[in-house]
């Protein structure tokens, strides 16, 4: 594999210059296009992984542009899992009734191509919460006792620095009905050196549960550094959960799947939702079908342990909720019901009710 970091520079590529003379663009005029649309970080840690020889590297994929991100389909939306209408003040996302998302940040570390928000996301955005806005965000949940659990996302979370990132859980701990903090993040994967001993001292809680999920999409991503990572926030009893997306090319087949969630597992993250691609504008050439996307996770329920499987969804749009995607192992019919075993075989169950 040739790895850029065998280039002796190493810091974060943003513009088509620095991607021309790292080799990850042929073509730069092409690109202008793209990279003005949607904002591009590739980070040294992620830029290290990428197998320059190999046009289909599953890494490449998902953080160098595309000019295929300028075509655009009908069925595509701005906003596709409805943010917007379930904001009710800045940087609060209010969609379910126990729990909300809080958008501190609307940076990242990288920047996916396949980003379900990359309308919203990125430095020219400006769309970090101001202090009057984060208070007006945390007195929203203050006034709202229903609110179970915070869901720290943006952007990535994990942009902020130690001191904010402990000043924002110590607010939250001192809200009595908020009992879950979960941050989101790419952080571990992208820029491993940031989950640092500070960090995670700064968000862990002696009165709140914490939990962290890792966004990661293959098995190649989980390196030694990024595993270390994860190993400093499990020793400090934050309890680890993973988020992937399914991607053409990337991992779409039960043993690239296999392979990234035994990896996870490893590591003690707990696979917890493998998502269907949402519609975000330009995103179409990594769309699996959703019944390609069924047979995978059936044969992925075949073939790894029960630690190993994450939950197949689909975020409907406009924000409604998820609904499970995953086919089901049994079949009710007239005669009562059937059950999927292992080997594919469907069997009666004799259980009547």
């Amino acid at each position: 594999m040739t790895r850029l970091l065998d280039i002796p520079a190493a810091r974060t590529l943003r513009t088509v210059d620095d991607l021309v003379k790292a080799g990850l663009a042929g073509d730069a005029r092409a690109l202008e296009g793209v990279m003005a649309a949607y904002a591009t970080a590739i980070s040294p840690a992620i830029a290290g992984l990428i197998d320059r020889a190999d046009a289909a590297d599953p890494i490449a994929l998902q953080f160098v542009p595309s000019v295929t991100e300028l075509d655009v389909r009908q069925e595509e939306l701005p906003d596709p899992i409805g943010d917007k209408t379930h904001e009710p003040v800045e940087g609060i996302v209010h969609r379910y009734p126990d729990r909300v998302l809080l958008k501190a940040v609307s940076v990242c570390p990288v920047y996916c191509r396949f980003c379900f928000r990359r309308e919203m996301v990125g430095p020219e955005k400006d769309g970090n919460l101001t202090p009057a806005e984060l208070e007006s965000a945390l007195a929203y949940i203050r006034a709202h006792p229903e609110i179970w659990e915070v869901i720290l996302t943006g952007g990535d979370p994990f942009m902020l620095s130690a001191r904010r990132a402990a000043a924002l859980t110590r607010a939250l701990e001192a809200i009595p009905h908020v009992k879950i903090i979960r941050w989101h993040t790419r952080m571990p994967v992208a820029d491993p050196g940031k989950v640092s001993a500070e960090f995670v001292e700064a968000i862990r809680s002696r009165t709140k549960a914490v939990y962290v999920a890792v966004h990661a999409n293959h098995a190649r991503e989980l390196t030694a550094e990024a595993r270390a990572a994860l190993g400093r926030m499990a020793d400090a009893g934050i309890v680890l959960l993973s988020q992937t997306v399914l991607l053409k090319g990337v991992n779409d087949s039960v043993e690239a799947l296999a392979d990234l969630m035994r990896g996870l597992v490893e590591a003690r993250a707990r696979p917890y939702y493998l998502h269907q691609l949402d519609l975000a504008p330009g995103t179409s050439h990594f769309r699996v079908p959703v019944e390609e996307g069924q047979r995978l996770v059936r044969e992925l329920r075949d073939a790894v342990s029960g630690l190993a499987q994450p939950q197949y969804v689909i975020d409907i749009p406009g924000g409604v909720s998820k609904a499970v995607a995953a086919l089901s192992d049994v079949d009710t019919g007239a005669d009562g019901k059937r059950l999927r075993g292992r080997d594919g075989i469907w069997r009666d169950y004799p259980a009547r009710g």
